[in-house]
């Protein structure tokens, strides 16, 4: 599925919650049910830089594809993060490099969040697109 049919996807499922806040709670809960970066993952080279919060995110190949888990020591920064690694799992290095798509922003979600905030998550999507590029010809 391409990025951008994955994304429709989501915003389709998640329309229905109008409330920003409850989508946020949303993400949240969702993250619950999702892998968390083991300990030993929580490297100074897994750091994601320009975040408040202190969060780590690790990729990895597995068949061509690049698959993302994540930990922070903020649940609602953990949430998000975790969202937009788990958007981008699952496509190859040259999807991830060929999008802009902004799932958070395209949610609406990106907008009721602080400055801080949304600087942390560009700095996690550049983690992404990161590991995209020194993948790329994996």
């Amino acid at each position: 599925m391409p990025l951008n049919r994955k994304l429709q996807q989501v915003v389709d499922e998640l329309s229905a919650v109008v409330d920003p806040q409850e989508r946020l709670a949303l993400l949240v809960d969702r993250a619950k049910r999702l892998p968390e970066l083991a300990v030993e993952g929580r490297t100074a080279a897994n750091r994601v830089s320009g975040c408040v919060s202190v969060v780590w995110l690790a990729g990895e190949m597995r068949e061509g594809k690049c698959w993302f888990t994540c930990a922070a020591e903020s649940p609602m920064v953990r949430a998000l993060v975790a969202f937009v690694a788990e958007f981008f799992s699952g496509f190859t290095p040259s999807e991830i490099l060929a999008s802009a798509v902004d799932p958070l922003e395209s949610l609406g979600v990106a907008r009721n969040l602080s400055p801080t905030r949304r600087n942390g998550l560009d700095a996690a999507r550049q983690a992404i697109r990161a590991f995209a590029q020194a993948h790329r010809d994996a």
